[in-house]
């Protein structure tokens, strides 16, 4: 099968993850995929944000960058079309993206099958987060988006819920979650012990977090946990990663005196997180955007941590309590500070969920290869259900 993969991501970030690692899943099962995207992410590293882009975003008034972005769905129409022509693909996938029709306006035009993946309601995100003056023309192209897909593919089944809202019907959507490449991931891992060693985390107990930390994760409320405890197995904080609530954290730890418990490594290559997540004897999944699929989650499973984590709709799709994590009500402010001093505590509690977790991802299925699987069924299903276009100017069919 030939795949058109459309997106309009900059950033290589964990949006880049899970665009890089479903696009090899699929060519591993022999699939052709050509990949129509922003030409710097050709370019960036990891942990790069949108370069240009954001400085533009950050100095144009509001209107103006909101015009531009969607004068940008013209650009991308002519590439997407101009990549229809020379690759002929059997059918389109794109990553959802907001002021972004380029991809519908490609779908019909070629009448070519369409699978939108969505992350999350992002008309909604601006709307509260960073504003928005073009509110109509947004909402309208999310709308308009999600609604003239052939399948639409939430990250959630509460994600799935918003969707659902927008008045898609339900036979047209389908929840597939992020997933992991466990042999990828966890090839060549260090053991926990050997981890701790190289970090130089000596003894005790060490409670891991990866990703960009923000303050509203909680995540200085486990400095205050590690500066208290009196009694029982010492705990350190191990912080993979970077964000803006790094300086504030450790000016905390400083203040509790324990600047020396409290470690943040900045941005690390995706190639080597596992070796720090390998270092965790807990891991710290804390406060949760309600309808996401944590990619932290899956490399916690993958790699058998004991996970402590909101008992959040969207996390609970794929963690049960005492089985597979420790979960924690998130309504309460002491939650997940009791949930990591149950793990603390019992040593049989913490093998039982992290042998839980490890089996998660294969019961479940929660790998991209599967995830790859299961885009190429859909896409079958569609293609039988409808004749293949015909490219205008040739005699072929795409």
């Amino acid at each position: 099968m030939k795949i058109l993969y459309h997106h309009r991501t900059r950033s290589k970030d964990g949006q880049d993850v899970h665009i890089s690692e479903l696009i090899n899943a699929l060519r591993k099962l022999g699939h052709e995929v050509m990949v129509v995207a922003p030409a710097a992410m050709e370019r960036a590293r990891f942990g790069d944000d949108a370069g240009g882009v954001a400085i533009l975003k950050r100095f144009s008034p509001r209107l103006a960058y909101e015009l531009m972005e969607f004068a940008y769905s013209l650009i991308a129409y002519l590439r997407l079309r101009r990549a229809v022509l020379a690759f002929r693909p059997d059918c389109l996938y794109e990553r959802y993206n907001l002021f972004l029709p380029a991809g519908v306006w490609i779908r019909r035009t070629f009448g070519l099958p369409m699978l939108l993946e969505v992350n999350g309601p992002l008309y909604e995100e601006r709307a509260k987060y960073g504003g928005i003056s073009l509110r109509r023309l947004a909402r309208w192209s999310q709308h308009y988006v999600w609604r003239s897909a052939d399948l639409v593919l939430p990250v959630t089944a509460v994600l799935a819920d918003i969707v659902l809202a927008s008045g898609v019907p339900k036979e047209r959507v389908v929840v597939i979650p992020n997933g992991i490449d466990p042999d990828r991931f966890c090839k060549n891992a260090l053991s926990t012990e050997e981890a701790k060693s190289k970090l130089g985390l000596g003894h005790g107990l060490v409670l891991g977090f990866t990703g960009f930390v923000r303050e509203w994760h909680g995540v200085d409320r486990v400095v205050d946990l590690i500066a208290d405890r009196t009694e029982g197995t010492p705990l350190q904080l191990l912080v993979v990663g970077d964000g803006p609530a790094r300086e504030s954290l450790q000016a905390r730890a400083r203040r509790r005196g324990i600047a020396d418990r409290v470690t943040v490594t900045g941005i690390v290559d995706r190639d080597h997180v596992s070796n720090y997540v390998a270092a965790f004897d807990i891991a710290l999944q804390p406060s949760v955007t309600h309808y996401a699929s944590p990619l932290k989650l899956f490399e916690y499973l993958a790699m058998g941590r004991a996970i402590v984590a909101p008992a959040s709709p969207n996390i609970t799709e794929v963690l049960t309590d005492g089985e597979n994590a420790v979960l924690f009500d998130p309504d309460r402010a002491d939650g997940m500070l009791r949930a990591i001093e149950r793990l603390c505590n019992d040593a049989e509690l913490r093998r039982r969920v992290a042998a839980g977790a490890r089996n998660t991802i294969e019961l479940r299925k929660l790998t991209w290869d599967s995830n790859a699987r299961r885009i190429v069924e859909l896409f079958n299903r569609l293609l039988l259900q409808e004749p293949r276009a015909i490219v205008p100017g040739d005699t072929e069919q795409v």
